[in-house]
């Protein structure tokens, strides 16, 4: 094999002369350059409808365009579930019940839920039931549904591949997303009957866990015959505005040996066997209590540090100087006013950007609140840390 070859973001990493600039700039923030030029980018919006009503912003504007959002550095890989479990084939999405202005829908995840008649974006609506009730609703209704082996799964994964072959060729980050232990279980069982089956039901908890592994270590082992993975990122959300819905010792007994075996079988079948795996986990809430506790199975990367929840960039960057960090800037402070902008960033950003390491984004999507003028500024003042 030539050398070339060995440097193509698969057998090797591409060197750095060779990659595009949003890589070269995506490496720096995973790589904790200190001093490294700020990643502009956003983590979402709620606000588009207002700015469009009040004819800031059409609905065809490129809004990466017009506030400086740069490239993407990063090729996300999916087919794993994000917020639900990743069902193939999914749940009949269908009408079950009118409550006069609300309707209650079966969603294809599976579960009941209440909406707004006419309306099921833009707001949090309603999970009035979940799928898994029972060893019968569980082994008859979802798990076959999680089998990797089921015909046609595979085919999204194979159409995603040429694309992810592109990024890591040139440098970009090949992340692989997917759904967390946690959310997974939420999404199957409820909120509040999860709790429960913890106590309850423990086996049926570590058989739903076992079928999540099965899934994961299958379609992630597919995409590396192809692909060296650079990150692998789960969408957790097991924090509430006091920490952790569940306990550590639960964490330990229920999520970390699945997500321990399936970075291990990862890690062993990397083309790159030089490549550093760099671990994230998104949680809401106040994620201060289970930082130590995901260091076990090794996160480098943890986002979006909610601020009203009590989360703050700056202390957790102390005290946790290796953790790289995205979000954690006050959706609160950018409606409030260009003043209270000016304040936050100066109270963050020049540290932040010194350590190196992080992505300064609003801690959740950008809520309506947030004028259009506020947000403008928002963004002028961290183009001053590029």
């Amino acid at each position: 094999m030539s050398k070339e070859t060995l440097r193509d973001g698969i057998h090797g990493m591409v060197p750095r002369a060779e990659m595009s600039e949003a890589a070269r700039r995506h490496r720096d923030f995973y790589e904790m350059k200190p001093g490294a030029s700020i990643i502009q980018r956003e983590f979402g919006f709620y606000s588009l409808e207002r700015w469009i009503a009040e004819g800031h912003i059409r609905q065809d504007t490129n809004i990466h365009e017009i506030f400086g959002f740069e490239e993407n550095g990063i090729e996300r890989l999916g087919d794993l579930g994000w917020t639900e479990a990743e069902f193939y084939p999914r749940f009949e999405s269908k009408w079950v019940e009118d409550r006069g202005d609300h309707e209650v829908i079966l969603d294809e995840a599976g579960r009941h839920v209440l909406y707004f008649k006419g309306r099921r974006s833009g707001f949090m609506p309603e999970y009035l039931e979940h799928p898994v009730k029972d060893w019968k609703t569980w082994k008859e209704d979802c798990k076959w549904r999680l089998d990797p082996t089921t015909p046609g799964r595979f085919a999204a994964i194979e159409q995603s591949l040429p694309i992810a072959k592109a990024g890591a060729a040139q440098g970009k980050i090949v992340q692989q997303g997917l759904i967390g232990g946690y959310m997974y279980l939420r999404s199957l069982i409820g909120p509040l009957e999860l709790l429960y089956k913890f106590y309850d039901e423990p086996k049926l908890i570590h058989d739903c866990m076992k079928t999540w592994f099965e899934l994961a270590d299958a379609i992630i082992a597919k995409r590396q015959e192809a692909l060296t993975i650079d990150e692998i990122f789960f969408g957790e959300d097991i924090c509430y505005n006091h920490g952790s819905l569940i306990s550590p010792e639960m964490m330990r007994e229920f999520l970390l040996p699945y997500y321990q075996q399936l970075i291990t079988n990862l890690r062993k079948r990397q083309i790159d066997k030089n490549r550093h795996l760099y671990i994230q986990v998104d949680t809401d809430g106040f994620c201060d209590p289970v930082i130590s506790i995901y260091k076990e199975i090794g996160m480098d990367i943890m986002s979006p540090f909610e601020v009203a929840s009590g989360c703050d960039v700056v202390r957790t960057g102390k005290e946790y100087p290796e953790l790289r960090m995205t979000g954690g800037f006050d959706k609160r402070i950018i409606a409030e006013s260009k003043d209270a902008i000016d304040r936050e960033i100066e109270r963050i950003l020049p540290l932040m950007k010194a350590r190196g390491g992080y992505i300064p984004t609003c801690d959740h999507g950008v809520p309506e609140e947030v004028s259009f003028e506020n947000y403008v500024h928002f963004r002028n003042r961290l183009k001053e840390f590029v």
